[in-house]
């Protein structure tokens, strides 16, 4: 299904949901709108558009919905996700946003907010309750040589590895598996990263991770 704008130059986005009623509902939202164009479809196609930078993930009532945005994440880094996820406290919108969510909004969202946080999101800017927001910035600023210009951390090639799958949501156990090493050597690996990336834990690891890879894309990008 496709919503077309009036410009032809219009920003695509696209929508993913397991529901009908919603995917209309979340395209009503755009209909008329000057400068975006919602494409909606299933999430392999949408993710092989190398034209669509944006994306609404309608994950409400899916229970691997951080799964989900771990995959679009690993698939198309590019990609600015738009995540309408289930209600829930500051760590579980922070884990979000580590999971590449740009911008967050819970069940309660009306149709006003959804097309705020899109446009705020197609600005460069990220969609959240200003105490996540708040939380976010204290944690990024409150890690060891953030205070000036440093040296990026150097990883050896197994804690890359490890470091890709901690993004990835995965727990000690199964990066061992994945890796055919043994659980405490995963934990020296992430105590190692945590060390020389000065995070005080996973989470804040993956956000570090994430906003140092989206620099990284910006740079190879200009």
């Amino acid at each position: 299904m496709h919503v077309n704008s009036a410009v032809t130059s219009a920003t695509r986005v696209g929508i993913i949901s397991a529901e009908p009623l919603r995917v209309a509902g979340l395209a009503g939202v755009f209909q008329g709108h000057p400068a975006i164009e919602v494409v909606a479809g299933d999430l392999g196609p949408l993710l092989t558009d190398v034209g669509l930078k944006y994306l609404i993930l309608d994950l409400n009532d899916n229970p691997s919905w951080i799964d989900m945005q771990f995959l679009v994440r690993r698939v198309r880094p590019d990609i600015r996700q738009i995540v309408l996820g289930p209600a829930g406290d500051e760590e579980l919108i922070l884990r979000s946003i580590g999971a590449g969510a740009r911008a967050y909004l819970d069940p309660s969202a009306g149709p006003l907010s959804v097309r705020q946080a899109v446009e705020t999101v197609l600005l460069g800017s990220i969609w959240a309750p200003r105490r996540v927001l708040s939380q976010l910035i204290d944690r990024l600023l409150s890690h060891p040589g953030h205070n000036g210009p440093v040296s990026p951390p150097v990883f050896s090639p197994r804690e890359r590895q490890v470091l890709d799958l901690i993004m990835a949501a995965q727990s000690n156990r199964e990066i061992a598996t994945e890796l055919g090493i043994e659980e405490r050597t995963v934990k020296a690996y992430v105590a190692s990263l945590l060390r020389k990336t000065g995070a005080d834990n996973r989470i804040i690891l993956s956000l570090q991770a994430t906003q140092d890879s989206l620099r990284e894309q910006r740079t190879l990008d200009a």
